[in-house]
């Protein structure tokens, strides 16, 4: 089981960007309005932000990165390593961190890589940068984000309300009296299935006729390049798998759940995340939400509910924090780490 801690790093600032293009649920009318109200009953979403078709991920990250350097006072040239996490990158090849090394202005010897990742890469991209960074250097860039809605189609009822784009970047440092960090990462391989792109990839290629969309059921009409999901098997799999880690996690740390600050969870769905509240025994006041204003936002959803609800305490105070994410893969994983006034930009509105 990866259950692990790591020492000496701390998060020294956080930053998010969203497209500044609004969409609401009330607008969506290819579902009546019994279905919108459902909807938002459900899943909490009342609207999200939507990049147009010339703004990737990338741009939303090096927005929030830019920022983020600016407010730390951190030079572009101190940056050891940068991390890009995300399922939406510019191309195929080369990789997307490449690219921002070169447009952030880092230095040559910056280790640059991608890492293919979800709903569950905020955390995973935590573990990974921190322990690479506990070996080189002094300053890393940890980015993640997605450009969900490219993957979308409004006529499909099932995916197309719930995701919105977001990018962020969060700065860490090497330091030796930093409190340590704490994970517990899991996969289960066996639900491929339930969040998929089935087409464009090696394993089925673009080729005539991969657009062309078919009515999977009423409400439900796809080309094999938009996004697919499941959403009884995701529903069940969170509600299966989620608690187990985050008990076992406490348990490793030896911290109890009571002594949490915060629990930040990936944005999935505010039906779902309520009843892993619920399971864990959380107060709803240690629980914030964003997915009302900005949808489901994959692997940028934790940094950026940390952003845009827990700004000001954040800032002035230290906090311990429970992050959990969950999700395409299936993949997850939770954090347990401790924040001492760090710095939050100002979210970012982009055009």
């Amino acid at each position: 089981m990866a259950i692990f801690q790591i020492n000496n790093i701390e998060v020294i600032g956080i930053a998010a960007s969203v497209p500044k293009a609004t969409v609401y649920t009330s607008d969506y009318d290819y579902i009546t309005e019994q279905e919108r109200k459902l909807f938002v009953s459900g899943t909490g979403i009342k609207e999200r932000r939507v990049a147009h078709e010339n703004m990737c991920t990338s741009d939303m990250c090096f927005s929030a990165a830019q920022q983020l350097l600016k407010d730390t006072n951190i030079n572009s040239e101190d940056i050891d390593i940068l991390i890009f996490v995300s399922q939406s990158p510019d191309y195929f090849l080369p990789a997307t961190s490449i690219l921002l090394q070169d447009r952030l202005g880092l230095k040559k010897s910056t280790i640059a890589f991608d890492v293919n990742l979800g709903c569950s890469g905020y955390v995973y991209g935590l573990a990974i940068i921190a322990n690479l960074l506990n070996m080189v250097g002094s300053n890393a860039l940890l980015l993640c984000g997605d450009k969900s809605t490219y993957s979308t189609t409004p006529t499909d009822k099932s995916t197309y309300p719930l995701f919105g784009d977001a990018g962020t970047a969060t700065l860490l440092s090497k330091n030796t009296k930093a409190k340590p960090l704490y994970f517990n990462l899991q996969t289960d391989g066996s639900g491929w299935e339930s969040i998929i792109i089935r087409g464009g990839g090696t394993r089925n290629r673009y080729k005539e006729g991969i657009l062309d969309k078919k009515i999977i059921e009423p409400g439900i009409e796809r080309n094999l390049c938009n996004l697919e999901l499941d959403g009884v098997e995701v529903f069940n799999f969170s509600l299966r798998e989620v608690k187990p880690n985050v008990m076992e996690l406490l348990d490793f740390s030896n911290i109890e759940l009571e002594n949490i600050d915060f629990v930040v969870m990936h944005q999935a769905n505010r039906l779902m995340n309520e009843s892993v509240r619920k399971k864990l025994k959380v107060d709803k006041e240690k629980v914030p939400y964003s997915i009302e204003k900005f949808g489901n936002t994959s692997s940028a959803s934790i940094p950026l509910t940390m952003v845009t609800e827990l700004h000001e305490t954040l800032k002035n105070k230290s906090n311990q924090l429970l992050l959990s994410g969950f999700g395409v893969g299936f993949s997850w994983g939770s954090v347990i780490l401790t924040t001492n006034n760090i710095i939050v930009s100002e979210l970012l509105e982009i055009e």
